[in-house]
């Protein structure tokens, strides 16, 4: 059974930092394409970073470029979204997704993937 477990999200003020965290069972991150989708109240799902199978290829979305930085460690099997100079607007529920069926250096930036974390919360606010 597939499981992305997302953690690591929260209140911040503008300008501050956060980490996110996916913890994949069922699944192994290193064979498969993942991305960090996110979606805030009233708006649609937007598809923020993603990275390939091989890892070589990581893609961001321009709302975000240069402030996240996406990274994968396949000794934990874990995910991450490192977060900084964050903004209200980054202000969404952030979403772990996965897929085996992608090729090795594709990673698509949108909602199409078949495997998904319950997502966290975050809040920039001051």
């Amino acid at each position: 059974q597939v499981q992305l477990v997302e953690s690591g999200g929260g209140l911040v003020q503008p300008g501050g930092s956060l980490r996110l965290s996916c913890a994949a069972s069922g699944f192994t991150l290193r064979n498969s394409t993942i991305a960090w989708i996110r979606q805030a109240p009233g708006k649609e799902r937007e598809g923020i970073s993603c990275m390939s199978k091989s890892g070589e290829r990581i893609k961001y979305a321009d709302s975000v470029k240069g402030r996240f930085t996406m990274s994968r460690d396949d000794l934990e099997n874990k995910a991450y979204l490192t977060m900084s100079s964050l903004e209200p607007e980054d202000t969404a529920i952030y979403y772990c997704v996965g897929d085996r069926d992608f090729s090795t250096n594709y990673c698509p930036l949108n909602p199409l993937y078949n495997y998904w974390g319950q997502g966290t919360q975050v809040t920039v606010s001051s």
